[in-house]
């Protein structure tokens, strides 16, 4: 069997594991983990609090700092309420075109490094390749938020990382943070009839929702000259405001989620200073006059760092000159790639499939897509067999 078609095995076998966020990815990581040891890799598994979740992290080659990570995040997003031609957990395979959950995003990817991870085996390594499978990226990059400080605590010191994110195999070099609110306000339930005796917490969310998305001109203005994002500033979005019961009725309850993706940390920071403000300073009190227990509370769901284009990036000039690119490109969305930054490695983000396939029904990737990735996978192991320099 060919390396294309052995990976398109191995990823129809990954699509049956519904990982969708909310549930359990332990028996897929139980599969990646039996392969990779298979092959000889040195595979630690490390459950979240709840023990239903799971991060790996597996290495092959020889144990020397330095080295390449191959990164992906095993949790998809639901299909609820999607219209799919056929079961998104049971891939269908049409040629060019293999559709299911995930498989752009981003168990195509994986699928290709679980593959090669027996070519690696065969080589003389004389850097380790690493392989980080993580939970819940899809909610706020959770699993490699605990990943990224775990290895750091240990020593492990990769230089380099290539996360396998959806780009058409585009060598990506930079995109904005990702931060995710909850925003819970607690009023007081009354009579319509009569609003001055109760705290309507859905007013208030919305006098909250005013202020935060009146910031999007401050954050326009703020734009620093040298971002080449696209659009170039820090965005606000709102995306639920959820509370009451009944036109009558006064609100007792409401909820804001919302997020900021961030082209610089002083930016978030300049935000959530002006709401924290806002809050204790106008609507808090304004609430506690009528109903003392009134109150606003925030949760982080995520604050995930960008990943910031930097002059110095051996991955990226290592990919560029392997693939013949021209040059490396700017992205929108997020993902775990700044976690990685953060703790000293080169990033890129270069990965099969189309991130326009991500999240929609009949998600799918293509046969030439993977067969890229098989080859760009597959000179990275052959680079890895060269002396540093």
């Amino acid at each position: 069997m060919s390396l294309l078609e052995d990976t398109v095995d191995t990823l129809g076998r990954l699509i049956a594991y519904p990982t969708v966020s909310s549930d359990s990815n332990l028996e897929m990581i139980a599969d990646l983990a039996l392969v990779l040891e298979g092959h000889g890799a040195h595979v630690e598994v490390f459950r979240d609090p709840s023990g239903s979740k799971a991060n790996l992290f597996a290495t092959l080659g020889p144990d020397v700092p330095g080295g390449l990570v191959l990164s992906g995040h095993t949790d998809v997003v639901p299909v609820t309420d999607q219209d799919w031609s056929s079961d998104p957990f049971a891939l269908r395979d049409e040629g060019e075109r293999l559709y299911g959950r995930g498989t752009c995003d981003m168990k195509g990817f994986i699928a290709a490094t679980l593959v090669m991870a027996e070519r690696f085996a065969g080589m003389d390594l004389k850097r380790p390749i690493h392989f980080a499978f993580t939970h819940d990226e899809e909610v706020g990059c959770i699993g490699a938020r605990a990943l990224v400080p775990e290895l750091k605590s240990r020593g492990i010191a990769p230089a380099m990382a290539l996360i396998g994110e959806p780009t058409l195999m585009r060598v990506i070099e930079g995109h904005k943070g990702c931060c995710e609110y909850t925003v819970r306000f607690e009023g007081l339930e009354g009579h319509g009839s009569n609003p001055d005796v109760g705290v309507s917490a859905v007013e208030y969310a919305a006098r909250y929702a005013a202020r935060l998305l009146a910031l999007r001109e401050d954050l326009i203005a703020r734009t620093p000259e040298s971002s080449t994002f696209q659009p170039p500033w820090t965005t606000l979005n709102v995306g639920r405001i959820a509370g009451g019961s009944a036109h009558n009725v006064i609100a007792g309850k409401a909820e804001i989620d919302w997020e900021m993706r961030p082209v610089q940390q002083a930016d978030a920071l300049f935000v959530k200073q002006i709401m924290a403000e806002y809050v204790d300073e106008a609507l808090l009190p304004a609430m506690r006059a009528v109903s003392p227990d009134a109150d606003i509370s925030t949760e982080i769901i995520g604050e995930v760092a960008g990943l910031e284009p930097a002059t110095t990036n051996q991955t990226r000039d290592i990919v560029m000159a392997l693939t013949g690119a021209n040059g490396a490109d700017l992205v929108p969305f997020g993902t775990e790639a700044g976690l990685f930054q953060e703790i000293g490695m080169d990033v890129i983000v270069c990965g099969p499939g189309s991130i326009d396939q991500a999240h929609k029904p009949d998600e799918f990737i293509t046969r030439s897509e993977l067969q890229s990735c098989l080859k760009l996978l597959e000179q990275l192991g052959q680079h890895m067999t060269r002396p540093t320099a």
